[in-house]
């Protein structure tokens, strides 16, 4: 039997060597560096590494008034991140006008997460291959991956997921594009602002503790979401709902209920599941912004339900 026809055979008796080995390669991959970094990966370590020292110096800058700025920052830029990359552009939840979109959108942007058409698709392609070898942020690839190292790796997800194909209704508009062009500018401009108004202490405990207590609220919906907590509906995903990270994420932890229904513009499903980003939508709806709002409908939750 000749070397080749040995390993079909091998293949064969254990479907899973193939995966397992790919998935160790990557896992390697992380360990020793064996890889090209592209300018775009250069570019995300050093916005990264930039908020994470500001916030290593906040300490040093620390005023009272400068607290104000850590929570206008979080505040915005995560409502930002959840109202309108997430459950607007994203998922098409629901509708606003063209100049609130853009409006939410740039708040997003101050997130210092990407700009929007990156933020969209990277979100799309895991709802697509969610938790698959394809998934561009599986825990299962290891929890640091899922939290924060997939953002450096740009070739690797276009080799898992493909080229940005899948976000063609946010490149064909010209704020977006615009966006995409121009982000390092905008967060320039947000530092430079903040400087002007407090010198050091509202850079470091605005852009540095505000901007990376985000980032990582964001990143353990990837990671910690689909590891940890509860589930209530039947997904073909390891997803969780977390309700002590629901404050925190402005509603997104209920990540199971999203991954259920995704384009419903509710997350906390129940009365009692805190979801800061739906009160803002369904406030925006009662006086009559927002409108094609989404919600499952009670066959879908029933079809979907774990019978306990």
């Amino acid at each position: 039997m000749s070397v080749t026809s040995t390993v079909e055979e091998n293949h064969r008796k254990n479907p899973s060597t193939a995966a397992e080995k790919t998935a160790e390669k990557r896992r390697r991959r992380w360990v020793f560096w064996e890889r090209k970094w592209r300018r775009l990966d250069y570019f995300k370590l050093s916005a990264s590494l930039f908020v994470h020292s500001m916030a290593l110096l906040a300490p040093f800058y620390f005023k009272w008034s400068a607290l104000w700025v850590t929570f206008l920052v979080y505040t915005i830029g995560g409502l930002g991140i959840t109202v309108s990359y997430h459950r607007n552009l994203a998922h098409r939840s629901f509708k606003v006008p063209k100049w609130l979109e853009y409006l939410f959108a740039y708040c997003a942007l101050l997130a210092i997460q990407g700009d929007p058409i990156d933020w969209v698709s990277t979100h799309r392609y895991h709802h697509q291959f969610t938790d698959s070898e394809r998934d561009p942020h599986s825990p299962k690839e290891g929890f640091w991956f899922s939290h924060l190292l997939w953002i450096y790796d740009s070739a690797y997800l276009v080799e898992k997921c493909g080229r940005r194909t899948n976000v063609d209704d946010l490149k064909r508009q010209w704020f977006y594009r615009f966006l995409q062009k121009t982000v390092l500018f905008h967060i320039l401009g947000l530092g430079i602002l903040l400087f002007y108004l407090g010198g050091m202490s509202f850079v470091t405990w605005g852009m540095g503790v505000g901007a990376a207590l985000e980032v990582h609220v964001t990143c353990l919906i990837n990671s910690l979401c689909h590891i940890w907590g509860t589930r209530t509906w039947k997904t073909n995903d390891t997803s969780r709902n977390v309700w002590w990270l629901s404050v925190f994420s402005f509603g997104e932890s209920w990540h199971n209920n999203h991954h259920a229904f995704e384009s419903s513009a509710r997350q906390g499903l129940e009365w009692w599941q805190i979801d800061i980003s739906w009160y803002i939508v369904r406030f925006l709806e009662i006086i009559g912004l927002a409108y094609d709002v989404k919600l499952p409908t009670e066959s879908q939750r029933r079809r979907m339900a774990i019978v306990r």
